[in-house]
């Protein structure tokens, strides 16, 4: 028998935007591949993440999904949804929402942040500021982007949990990155967001480094932080591109309803942590 470690990661209930939070279980199998099915619920003090009160603490924590962890020896990530202690879906369990999911959703999301140290992205003077914003982007070379230590590693982490990482890129303001991830199905997309920001944020964490995902880190003329969510039906795709834009702008049958519904919660799922929804959202049926 040998010890595995499994991190339970689930979001909890501060408003308006949840936060990441996780923690080990450590269980003993003869050898695992990552089997869902034999990974037990476990509970956690909701009292604590505003997801329950003192009194009556108890949550549940249900394995939903399963990813290889890199940057430990013998681990797996482990995505959760919360429940109560009965079993039924906790208030701030939007996941379970997703009720009609299918691999013809395809989601493409660009996820930026910034990295800052003290309060200040990294690359900025002690007093003062960088050089006004041009030579920044997508570049290379010292003074002209900062992180990429942390960026690079955390792109090989993404890559080893089987992530649908696509490419990253240095962004407008100086600290500034940008990452893409792709997934089908809305569940899956979602998750596969939510444990590359969570191994984000455990990277940057190593090196005394803080994630920022606010909307507008630095006031005045300085690049703001969003995320694209890119959308593509691949139903759709395959009856046409005028057919597909006028029946998902009109959403005239059950099918385009449950998309549009579906779209909604996913974007819901996966800005956990964003202090802003995702600035623009793309239909994309050709």
């Amino acid at each position: 028998m040998a010890k595995f470690k499994f991190e339970y990661i689930w979001l909890d209930g501060y408003k308006p935007e949840a936060n990441l939070r996780s923690k080990t279980k450590v269980l003993e199998f003869d050898s695992y591949f990552g089997e869902l099915d034999v990974l037990p619920e476990w509970s956690f003090d909701g009292s604590s993440t505003q997801q329950a009160e003192g009194r009556s603490s108890d949550c549940l924590l249900k394995p939903v999904a399963v990813y290889p962890d890199a940057g430990r020896k013998n681990a797996w990530l482990v995505v959760c949804e919360v429940l109560n202690p009965d079993g039924t879906p906790h208030p701030s369990n939007t996941r379970c929402l997703i009720d009609d999911d299918s691999d013809d959703y395809w989601f493409g999301f660009e996820q930026e942040y910034v990295l800052s140290e003290n309060g200040m992205p990294l690359g900025f003077p002690e007093n003062g500021f960088p050089r006004p914003q041009g030579p920044y982007y997508c570049a290379v070379g010292a003074g002209n982007v900062a992180g990429r230590d942390i960026v690079e590693e955390h792109l090989d982490l993404c890559l080893s949990a089987g992530l649908g990482i696509t490419g990253i890129n240095a962004e407008v303001l100086l600290g500034q990155w940008e990452y893409q991830c792709f997934g089908k199905g809305a569940k899956s997309a979602s998750d596969d967001l939510v444990v590359s920001r969570y191994l984000l944020f455990r990277t940057a964490e190593k090196y005394g480094i803080h994630v920022d995902l606010h909307p507008k880190p630095i006031k005045g003329d300085w690049n703001g932080s969003g995320m694209h969510t890119n959308f593509r039906i691949w139903k759709c795709a395959n009856l046409g591109a005028r057919n597909s834009s006028n029946r998902s702008a009109k959403h005239s049958d059950p099918y385009t309803k449950t998309i549009s519904r579906n779209m909604v919660l996913t974007t819901t799922i996966a800005s956990p942590v964003c202090t802003k929804p995702s600035r623009s959202t793309r239909l994309a049926t050709a």
